[in-house]
């Protein structure tokens, strides 16, 4: 789905809420995990049901508030390097075709900035609280919202405190994921193996958090760079599909 999000900033430079919604159902592979309120969403948009209505139904016409919206949008973030507002509104747009309760889209919005404010200060030197405080403005607030602010006061703390605190992503919501994901981008901003590390030590849904955190991370430290992605590990990983690489 992040491939998918890429794609579409790729062709058209925006999220089109419509074209990304056909993309996601037609791309839509269960087998992967995706949760079972996404698969029926998709399921319904590739029936061809509009989806606002279809992901606004869910769980009582709340919509899910659960971590998948954050899950695939940092791509989206770096795209948009240093345009903070810009990434939050493609993000809540992003967000929306499949998350429609407000902690998810909180949840997207501030993980594609914390994933702005990484690619626009790569290169140079910065506090940990400072992609803390880059998000900071774009906390709507709820449970997500309040993880993240007391994120900032965990800083320096292990990872099994933060977790702790502030969640694992155990259940599958953007209020026990994105605190957690942040806290672990700003601990360990220069250093990508440590930051996918902390995340596998946390448990719960870690290859949920290594998402986020490592599309915040990557986009400060690029790949095969001191800190950056080790190319052993880009070597090992599942190829890109050919709709990512090929441009038509």
């Amino acid at each position: 789905m992040a491939c998918s999000v890429f794609t579409e900033l790729r062709e058209r430079g925006l999220i089109d809420r419509d074209a990304l919604a056909a993309t996601f159902a037609d791309r839509c592979e269960p087998y992967r995990g995706y949760s079972g309120g996404t698969v029926a969403v998709l399921h319904q948009i590739r029936g061809g049901r509009p989806w606002a209505g279809v992901a606004g139904a869910l769980f009582d016409g709340r919509g899910s508030w659960g971590n998948g919206a954050a899950m695939r949008v940092a791509p989206l973030g770096a795209y948009f390097a240093g345009e903070f507002d810009r990434a939050a509104a493609e993000a809540a747009s992003a967000a929306e075709v499949t998350h429609r309760h407000p902690e998810a889209i909180v949840g997207a919005m501030v993980v594609a900035v914390a994933a702005s404010w990484a690619a626009v200060s790569r290169g140079k030197g910065c506090a940990p609280e400072e992609l803390l405080d880059a998000v900071d403005p774009y906390l709507v607030d709820g449970r997500t919202a309040s993880g993240v602010r007391r994120a900032r006061k965990l800083l320096g703390r292990s990872v099994a405190e933060a977790s702790y605190q502030l969640g694992n992503g155990a259940q599958v919501s953007a209020q026990d994921t994105v605190p957690f994901t942040l806290w672990a981008a700003a601990s360990f901003l220069d250093d990508y193996p440590a930051a996918i590390t902390a995340c596998v030590e946390a448990g719960g849904d870690a290859d949920t958090t290594a998402a986020i955190v490592g599309g915040i991370v990557a986009a400060r430290t690029g790949i095969g760079t001191p800190g950056g992605v080790p190319q052993e590990w880009l070597a090992a990983r599942e190829a890109l599909p050919a709709w990512v690489t090929e441009q038509g």
